[in-house]
């Protein structure tokens, strides 16, 4: 059989089946990511979505094999336990929540109000060994709370903190102030100290400069750091189960913890309350949102 020159010898690549190829291979490469994706974000999302369906399951489909996924009674009977004893009034992880509301809350607000200043004053003014001053206060973040608890726990019990919420408030205080200074002291450095100076030139105080040109200009850092620091609170446990032992003080994490124990296991009820324990925070982490995506963004751009 014959061969011509044009079936021996292919013609030259042409711009368009190049590109032709390349976006196929892009194709297939965007396909493959999806799909990596996806199965990502399924298996992180697949404990949220067990969690919230045995909230709701009734006691028989919790313990149904084989398992179900679709096709359970509902029931909300599990989230009126978590508020409503079974007698009758308030739970006793009603009152834990609320321990967790006030113990978190109010440690937040402290760390926030000493904080911020502190940050302020790192950032504007020379102080001897700042360096130092800054590594000794990040330091106190270096051990995880199990080693230092004994210690705390002997301090507390001189002092007659053991089995307060007041001695809950000053721990968490003392951990998230150092993180909110670090914190902070980065977004004070990125706002211009000549704000201040003009100012100070107007007859303005220093303080007075700080809390009415510098102050609204770091509500984004301040959201921000505010949303770490709630959630060391909200979800801190060793120091709740050490430093606590009634019920009336009790945070929410040491009483949801007692509720796996025994020979049976609600676990309809241990759902339901990880999930109400879960929302404040994913609340207050909505509401401050926009300050808190431009608070975890400022700096990342160099003017």
């Amino acid at each position: 059989m014959a061969i011509s020159v044009d079936d021996a010898v292919p013609g030259p690549v042409t711009r368009s089946s190049a590109r032709a190829r390349r976006g196929s291979t892009g194709r297939v490469r965007s396909g493959i990511e999806i799909v990596l994706l996806a199965v990502l974000i399924g298996s992180l999302l697949f404990p949220v979505v067990w969690m919230l369906q045995t909230s709701i399951k009734t006691g028989q489909d919790i313990y149904a094999v084989p398992a179900k996924f679709f096709g359970f009674d509902v029931t909300l009977q599990h989230y009126k336990d978590v508020f409503v004893a079974p007698g009758g009034g308030r739970s006793d992880l009603s009152g834990s929540f609320l321990n967790s509301v006030i113990v978190a809350g109010s440690s937040t607000a402290l760390a926030t109000l000493l904080g911020v200043p502190a940050a302020w004053a790192y950032s504007r003014f020379t102080l001897k060994a700042k360096k130092d001053q800054l590594f000794f206060i990040l330091s106190t973040r270096f051990m995880p709370p199990v080693v230092v608890v004994i210690p705390i726990f002997l301090m507390y019990r001189e002092l007659g903190l053991i089995d307060t919420k007041l001695g809950l408030v000053l721990v968490y205080t003392a951990f998230n102030l150092p993180f909110t200074i670090w914190m902070m002291k980065g977004f004070v450095d990125e706002v211009p100290s000549e704000y201040e100076d003009a100012a100070m030139l107007d007859g303005y105080t220093r303080l007075q400069a700080f809390r009415k040109f510098t102050l609204p200009l770091l509500i984004p850092g301040i959201a921000a750091t505010a949303v770490f620091a709630l959630i060391f609170s909200w979800n801190e446990f060793v120091y709740a189960i050490f430093l606590t032992s009634s019920q009336e003080v009790r945070t929410a994490p040491p009483a949801i913890a007692g509720l796996i124990g025994g020979t049976t296991v609600n676990w309809g009820l241990v759902a339901a309350s990880a999930v109400v324990f879960a929302l404040p925070v994913l609340i207050f982490a909505y509401l401050v949102r926009k300050h808190l995506v431009a608070g975890v963004t400022l700096g990342a751009v160099r003017r």
